[in-house]
């Protein structure tokens, strides 16, 4: 007897589901939240702040862990692409400061052969079983550190000049910023934050943790929300101010407490003019930056040997006192989070490299 066998059992050709697309989801989540609240007549909570911190995802942690490195390649490439920014005065400035950091730079050019965006890679750090290096465009570095975003802080070179008279410019500035509008604020919180950075690099030993924790903490106040003009007065200060830091003697940087004292304080009055000035915008995340950012200044002017100055101190003759704007209405002062210790110093020693240019090097606007 013949027999036929049945085929309703047979599994039906395999069908290749299309993976779920995760890029860009929490922007949209946050979309769809926004929609939710108005059409509920819900409580709004705080959009989402495109000005964060990028942070190292997981496997780049993960990664810098096997390795042995206190941070990760995105980490160490963040700090250093920012020091040349704020010290740079035009493109091929900008990119030589990139590779005597000892960093692999890719340029990339448009069809008319002019400079439209730039990519970098840490010697060592590589992919693909070590087939390739790990580039990384500026702008996913961070959302100011793409090439339009970096040549807004090119400034015409100056004559170095004094610390002293660095000093006196930074307090000026910190003045000139508590009654600035909010587009002219916004220039110069992201000129004092390239003068933070400036003077993490050029800190001596026993405090540059503190200073360089404090760079990283005023990044995001740095980032003012909204247009912005580069054309200010406290900017101008700002500027000239870390171009003389950079070309001061190592011996006037950090030659004794008194010197290093000095532009503490100084730094202290322009970030609590920042703080204050971003409380009277309503910027919340950028006032919490700035006030721990002071924190932790105040906590290396305490490394001098000499206590910092503190908001309920009688200031001294050759410390003028802080002239802090108005807070908006219905917002309470900042409170500064407590410092609950410094991160940990990366490693400085990269090794030497040599540039090598892909045939498709990655693009950055």
């Amino acid at each position: 007897m013949r027999t036929t066998t049945s085929t309703w059992w047979r599994p039906s050709p395999a069908r290749t589901a299309a993976p779920p697309r995760i890029r860009g989801d929490i922007p949209r989540m946050h979309t769809a939240a926004r929609a939710f609240e108005t059409a509920w007549d819900l409580t709004p909570m705080s959009l989402l702040d495109r000005n964060a911190r990028r942070a190292p995802v997981t496997g780049e942690r993960e990664k810098a862990a096997r390795r042995g490195l206190t941070e990760s390649a995105r980490e160490s490439l963040q700090r250093t692409v920012r020091e040349a920014a704020a010290l740079a005065a035009d493109d091929a400035d900008f990119l030589t400061r990139l590779r005597d950091a000892g960093v692999r730079v890719r340029e990339h050019h448009d069809e008319n052969g002019a400079l439209d965006g730039y990519a970098v890679a840490l010697p060592g750090d590589r992919a693909d079983h070590g087939s390739r290096p790990v580039w990384f465009s500026g702008r996913t570095l961070a959302y100011d550190l793409s090439l339009p975003r970096i040549r807004e802080r090119f400034h015409p070179v100056v004559a170095p000049a004094d610390l002293a008279l660095a000093h006196t410019r930074i307090r000026e500035a910190a003045t000139l910023l508590t009654r600035a509008g909010r587009a002219e604020g916004a220039g110069d919180v992201a000129a004092l934050g390239d003068l933070l950075v400036v003077a993490a690099a050029t800190a001596p030993t026993p405090v540059r943790d503190q200073i360089r924790a404090a760079a990283a903490a005023f990044e995001q106040a740095s980032r003012a929300p909204g247009t912005r003009t580069l054309h200010g007065t406290a900017r101008a200060h700002f500027k000239a101010s870390a171009r003389a830091l950079e070309h001061a003697p190592r011996a006037a940087r950090g030659g004794g407490a008194p010197a290093v004292l000095t532009l503490l304080i100084a730094l202290v009055e322009a970030v609590e003019a920042a703080t204050a000035w971003h409380r009277a915008q309503e910027h919340d995340a950028q006032t919490r930056a700035a006030a721990q950012a002071a924190a932790l200044l105040r906590e290396a002017a305490t490394l001098t040997g000499a206590p910092p100055p503190t908001r309920n101190s009688r200031p001294s003759r050759a410390v003028p006192r802080t002239v802090r704007v108005t807070p908006a209405p219905t917002r309470g002062p900042a409170t500064a989070p407590p410092v609950t210790g410094v991160p940990p110093r990366p490693n400085p020693n990269p090794g030497p490299h040599h540039p090598q240019p892909g045939p498709n090097p990655g693009r950055s606007r």
